[in-house]
């Protein structure tokens, strides 16, 4: 049996290993914790370590755009996608801590998903006063939502 304790802030198992991602500084399972240059990680960390995301993907953009003309493609947007979107329409132009804490999601989760929809031009990043906001994606000739 492995015993868990609390030492200087950080979760130990009775073998000695640190059970916190050195990254997210979540808790990580007995026997699911990655190791990826010297640094535990959880595996949403190692996976994020593997395949960072790319915000501005050409590519992506333009897979997300031949499928949108397919008649036969629907897009569907998963629950925290909506979510995003219903809030911007809402609130407009938004701070990604402000959207944090309002979907109380980890950062790296909103980061892919803000991927992802900016993939599929449904949203887009600007500065604003020098804050990063999130806000809608317009098209030209679209009229903005009062």
């Amino acid at each position: 049996m492995i015993y868990l304790f609390q030492s200087h802030g950080q979760i130990h198992n009775s073998r000695g290993r640190v059970m916190r991602c050195e990254r997210c500084n979540d808790m990580i399972p007995e026997g699911e914790e990655r190791e990826l240059y010297g640094r535990i990680l959880c595996e949403d960390c190692y996976m994020d370590s593997l395949s960072p995301l790319k915000a501005c993907d050409p590519w992506a953009v333009h897979s997300a755009k031949s499928f949108s003309k397919d008649e036969s493609y629907v897009l569907h947007l998963n629950e925290n996608q909506q979510r995003i979107l219903d809030i911007l329409k809402k609130k407009g132009p938004t701070e990604p801590k402000t959207l944090l804490w309002m979907l109380r999601m980890k950062e790296t989760d909103l980061e892919r998903e803000l991927a992802a929809l900016r993939h599929m031009e449904k949203v887009k990043g600007e500065l604003r006063s020098g804050k990063r906001m999130i806000s809608i994606w317009r098209h030209s000739g679209d009229t903005p939502a009062s």
